[in-house]
């Protein structure tokens, strides 16, 4: 993409958000990362860029275009200035000032000094030895690190293990998955380290010496089978499977009115992630019944959202009572339509009994029907890669009469629960 006329002061903007985040080089950035980026700034501003668009203003996605003023407002509020113009006023290039003049009318003798100076740090700098030790591509190579989980279930410990080939350096870290607080200090004498996983995912765990990425790998937890959670922060409360079968999926009854009876708005979950053998994410069908349990309070909009987990991406398919689509949106993997922006009217329905959705996936074209009936259909361009999960996230309480998902297009069941306690 050619720079467009403000694109070293946007440069200069990303800059400032990426050290103010602390989540580490841009340019190692997964999908994940973006969209976790969309609901930090729309929390801080009360503004929502898609993952998308982030995407395009990282460079991430090709655009011809420069960011719309309304994007530059909101990523310069999220970096703590007024709007775009404010920023621009504080770090337009400025004409020179009389010290800079002066600067440059001694700049002979300045150079001089200089280079006395660092002639006598080098010679120092010799005597006394370096501190750090660079790392050569010989000894980069025998750099080892992989990683294994302690256990099945949640939550999940790792032990990660690694040969660092008596490398010298007071800064080596394990990043457990692209949140650059969620590190693990390293001792140079040490070649195991431990890290806890709350929740099931494929995950990417990184070894950084002195800030730098020199191995990475990705690391899967499983699910062992379906998971309930209530997203209590910073740590989840977790159902048992026994507790969440009976006719349905669903959760048990007192933590339902433990939902009901708290004051703020929360989210409860439903998770199944496990190795479907190299099956495509891009060619699957997805066919479930549900219904939603609660709907007073912050829960009246009776919204929750189905979420398709594959190696490389994610797709979000979300629903909500008519009135409330405006606060919706749709993810399918590198496409993100806003409820406020786009006509997602079609997602509109009353959940209140139980509804059949399938979700027809091929060739990386997702179609979702409603009781039979075609309410929506859209194209994507990235693959997610394999399937490996897929998550009910229900804005208070909801429950699943059945899944099935089948393989496209030999139409092959992959997997079929109809969650009655009685068939097991």
């Amino acid at each position: 993409m050619k720079s467009y006329q403000e694109h070293t002061l946007v440069q200069k903007c990303l800059q400032e958000i990426e050290d103010k985040l602390g989540w580490g080089n841009s340019n190692q950035w997964h999908n994940d990362v973006f969209i976790e980026l969309s609901d930090v700034i729309r929390e801080n501003t009360q503004i929502l860029l898609s993952p998308t668009t982030l995407k395009r203003v990282w460079g991430r996605i090709t655009y011809k275009s420069a960011p719309s003023i309304s994007t530059l407002n909101t990523l310069a509020q999220f970096a703590e200035y007024e709007n775009w113009r404010d920023f621009k006023n504080k770090n337009d290039i400025k004409k020179p000032s009389w010290i800079a003049k002066k600067i440059a009318q001694n700049m002979g003798i300045i150079v001089i000094t200089a280079s006395i100076m660092t002639i006598v740090f080098i010679s120092f700098y010799s005597m006394i030895g370096s501190k750090k030790d660079t790392i050569s591509p010989a000894n980069l190579s025998k750099i080892v690190f992989s990683s294994k989980p302690i256990t099945q279930g949640l939550p999940n410990s790792v032990v990660f293990d690694f040969d660092l080939n008596d490398l010298k350096s007071n800064s080596i870290y394990i990043q457990q998955y692209w949140d650059k607080t969620k590190t693990i200090k390293i001792k140079p004498s040490q070649n195991q380290a431990t890290g806890i996983y709350y929740f099931p995912g494929y995950f990417g765990a990184k070894l950084l010496v002195d800030g730098e990425i020199i191995r990475e790998h990705d690391l899967f937890i499983r699910s062992n089978g379906w998971v309930g959670t209530v997203e209590y922060k910073p740590i989840p409360k977790y159902i048992n499977q026994k507790d969440l079968f009976g006719k349905h999926l669903s959760m048990p009854s007192s933590i339902i009115e433990e939902i009901k009876s708290n004051e703020n708005p929360i989210i409860s979950s439903f998770h199944l992630v496990d190795d479907f053998k190299n099956i495509s994410g891009d060619n699957i069908s997805i066919r479930t019944s549900v219904r939603n349990l609660y709907r007073d309070k912050w829960a009246v909009c009776q919204s929750f959202r189905i979420v398709v987990l594959g190696t490389s991406g994610a797709m979000v398919i979300p629903f909500s009572i008519p009135g409330c689509v405006s606060n919706i949106n749709l993810m399918l993997n590198d496409i993100y339509l806003k409820g406020k922006e786009h006509d997602l009217s079609a997602f509109g329905a009353d959940f209140s009994t139980f509804r059949i959705i399938d979700i027809m996936i091929k060739e990386k074209k997702v179609s979702v029907y409603i009781d039979n009936l075609e309410i929506y259909t859209q194209e994507y361009n990235e693959p997610i890669g394999n399937f490996v999960g897929i998550r009910y996230k229900f804005l208070g309480a909801g429950e699943v009469d059945f899944l099935k998902i089948n393989q496209e297009p030999k139409g092959q069941t992959i997997l079929y629960e109809d969650f009655d306690i009685d068939s097991f």
